[in-house]
């Protein structure tokens, strides 16, 4: 009867790329709150500071199609355990750093580490559980993995700084990655011999990963520079010569990094237009509900950190909600039904900002959101690797993460941009009309949200092996 068995443990496998998912989301959250320590005791100002955040978020966003295509070119489980000992040994040594330049690099490192995890994950979901409830399943899991990173990280940051210094916000995550990068050796299926005479397309590499590290950062700073100062659109323009530059080496490469006829499935590119969508509306809710309890209220940041928690409780109950509704709807009515529930939500919030102190008067409109949010965040995932060959899902799952990084440094530039649009250069954040500012940013998140009901009526059911024949991607 053992020849039936699956040659790797299931569950354990799945514990394993739930951990990398939680690792990822909280290294994004966990960092916030140990800011202020970091800059009193490394002596770095405001815009450095914004770098050990942005650092992270450039080198995830602009490596994440290396990523994608190390995973399919050398193998899923040696590109998983390589992500996790590069997460360790950066985190090891920003822990460990007396400069903010280290810091800052090692936040780098960080994000290159999450760039290579993120597609190896989603690819090894994809091609070790079947489609369908079994693949549903484990993304519900790993959705989850990521909703408890984000409320872990608000937490855990506040605790380990308070308990152990701003250093313990780092050193933290050494044993747990440090672990799952040696349990893969057993948990995880052994990849195939590396093929030969395949090469990673060295010139596409470098194009894509500076031209899309380049944009993200141009998004990251553009707000600050100003939109139409001469950095902000030379870096625009090189960041746009970059990109057009890897388009071209890509169609005349004899083994590219990208495989163009990927765009071809609606599928995948209604998943990367969702993901946009979705950073767009809910991935910024963070930062300017978390602006609001500080400016507004008066919170503390502890206090801001715990009141994201009932938001998060409440998306592992929308991601369960998701799960079941996959069985019997399709992604497109599931995917309609969260961004509507996240338009909703996120302009009751706007609504009840003004007079939510005791937060009780934005509880209904969190509720909402944050089902909403669930529901997208397992279907969006779903729907970006339908119709995708086994031997593209690493790609695939890179091209719809890029998208995600861009939509979210894109989306929080315009809707900050909105939120400043009618405030003087003299108002201080706690000023109405800066608070006012923050309330018209939540309208423009829910606006985006709509966009994205509009986004998943556009998705239809992809025909197997009609978008993108399979022997034409396995011939390239």
């Amino acid at each position: 009867m053992t020849h039936s068995a699956p040659a790797f443990p299931p569950r354990l496998a799945l514990t394993l790329l739930a951990m990398a998912q939680l690792i990822i989301a909280l290294d994004a959250t966990i960092i916030f709150v140990a800011l202020h320590e970091m800059g009193v005791q490394l002596g770095i100002n405001a815009q450095q500071l914004q770098w050990i955040v942005s650092a992270y978020t450039v080198a995830f966003g602009g490596c994440l199609l290396l990523g994608g295509r190390a995973a399919d070119l050398i193998g899923r489980r040696r590109v998983y355990r390589s992500g996790m000992a590069l997460f360790a040994l950066a985190s090891l040594v920003g822990g460990l750093s007396s400069s903010g330049g280290v810091l800052i690099a090692a936040r780098a490192v960080q994000g290159i580490g999450a760039a290579l995890l993120f597609p190896a994950t989603l690819s090894l979901i994809s091609t070790l559980y079947a489609e369908g409830a079994a693949r549903n399943r484990a993304l519900a899991i790993w959705s989850m993995a990521s909703a408890g990173g984000l409320a872990l990280g608000t937490l855990l940051g506040g605790v380990l700084t308070q308990s152990f210094g701003w250093s313990s916000v780092l050193l933290v995550i050494v044993p747990v990655a440090s672990a799952c990068a040696l349990l893969a050796g057993w948990w995880l299926p052994r990849d195939a011999a590396v093929l030969r005479g395949r090469s990673f397309d060295l010139a596409g590499c470098l194009t894509v990963t500076l031209g899309g590290s380049l944009l993200v950062t141009t998004l990251v700073q553009a707000p600050e520079w100003g939109w139409a100062a001469p950095r902000t659109l030379g870096c625009l323009l090189a960041s746009a010569a970059l990109l057009a530059a890897f388009v071209v080496i890509e169609q005349r490469s004899r083994d590219p990094l990208m495989q163009f006829s990927l765009l071809r499935l609606r599928s995948l590119r209604a998943a990367m237009l969702l993901t946009m969508v979705f950073m767009s509306s809910f991935g910024v809710q963070y930062y300017f509900l978390a602006l609001y309890f500080q400016d507004g209220y008066g919170w503390s940041a502890l206090q801001a950190g715990l009141a994201f928690l009932p938001p998060t409780l409440v998306c592992t109950f929308g991601i369960r909600i998701s799960e079941r509704m996959l069985r019997r709807r399709s992604p497109r009515q599931v995917l309609a039904l969260g961004m509507a529930a996240g338009a909703i939500g996120i302009g009751a919030v706007a609504v009840a900002l003004p007079y939510g102190a005791t937060y009780w008067a934005l509880l209904p409109g969190i509720v909402v959101l944050s089902i909403g949010q669930g529901m997208t965040w397992t279907a969006m995932w779903i729907v970006a690797g339908q119709g995708v060959p086994a031997a593209q899902q690493g790609v695939a799952s890179g091209m719809a993460a890029t998208a995600q990084q861009i939509g979210g440094a894109l989306g929080l530039a315009l809707l900050v941009m909105l939120a400043n649009a009618n405030r003087s250069t003299s108002a201080v954040g706690t000023s109405p009309e800066a608070l006012q500012g923050l309330v018209h940013a939540q309208y423009g998140a829910a606006l985006f949200a709509l966009l994205g009901v509009a986004v998943a009526l556009w998705l239809r059911p992809e025909k197997t092996g009609a978008a993108v024949p399979v022997t034409e991607l396995a011939a390239r």
